[in-house]
């Protein structure tokens, strides 16, 4: 079916992305494949929406491609409104898509609260994407609301904020130094960790995580112990 409003348009197959919600990954793989080998501004709804449930990891990761094959004007804004979704996967993926477009129309997004969700998934790909789209006369406020990460949640959790911090360079380095006087001692020893990381990236999280340990079990550091 066809109707003019200005310009002839095509509405109905083209708008919907068939076999997305295929009980079988394989076939939505196929599907999400198709829409970004194909792109079309009425496939962005669906990708994005699909993005909030689909349960395999390589069915997102091909849904995330297949947005980032479409306009940025289009994706930018639905991704944007996504970021605030009652879904933590739904937010976690649409951060995660907004890194790889890495189209810094996305960074009044970043706030306080995003870079805080409680959701751990969501929150990694919060930093992120921050890390990302941050303008450079804002990456020392963004290292600050970073640093208020520290000692937050399981290994995976603390490398990814480790990361995010040591990829903004020495933007990261005061509030880094403050973090060595915390009276939480997870959040001195992470603040640790990522300073040893950031000057030896080869000797991974884990050792860098464990040295520090032993240095905070020692007593509290004055920052000179580098």
């Amino acid at each position: 079916m066809t109707r003019q409003t200005g310009r002839q348009r095509e509405t109905g197959p083209r708008e919907t992305v068939p076999g997305l919600a295929d009980g079988r990954p394989s076939v939505r793989l196929r599907a999400a494949l198709a829409a970004g080998t194909a792109p079309d501004p009425g496939y962005v709804e669906h990708l994005v929406a699909r993005c909030a449930v689909e349960p395999d990891f390589s069915v997102r990761e091909m849904l995330t491609w297949a947005l980032t094959r479409h306009p940025a004007d289009r994706t930018v804004p639905t991704l944007v409104a996504e970021v605030r979704a009652p879904g933590a996967q739904a937010r976690a993926q649409a951060w995660h898509t907004l890194s790889k477009i890495g189209d810094r129309r996305a960074w009044p997004a970043v706030t306080p609260a995003a870079l805080a969700d409680p959701d751990d998934e969501a929150a990694r790909s919060a930093w992120r994407a921050a890390v990302t789209l941050v303008p450079a006369d804002a990456a020392g406020p963004l290292a600050t609301l970073l640093s208020g990460q520290l000692g937050r949640g399981p290994r995976e959790t603390r490398r990814s904020l480790s990361r995010a911090l040591i990829a903004l360079g020495e933007a990261m380095d005061a509030p880094l130094r403050a973090a060595l006087t915390d009276p939480d001692p997870r959040v001195r020893a992470h603040a640790i960790a990522t300073e040893r990381l950031a000057r030896d990236p080869e000797s991974g999280f884990d050792s860098a995580i464990e040295e520090a340990r032993r240095v905070v079990a020692l007593g509290p550091t004055d920052g000179s112990e580098r």
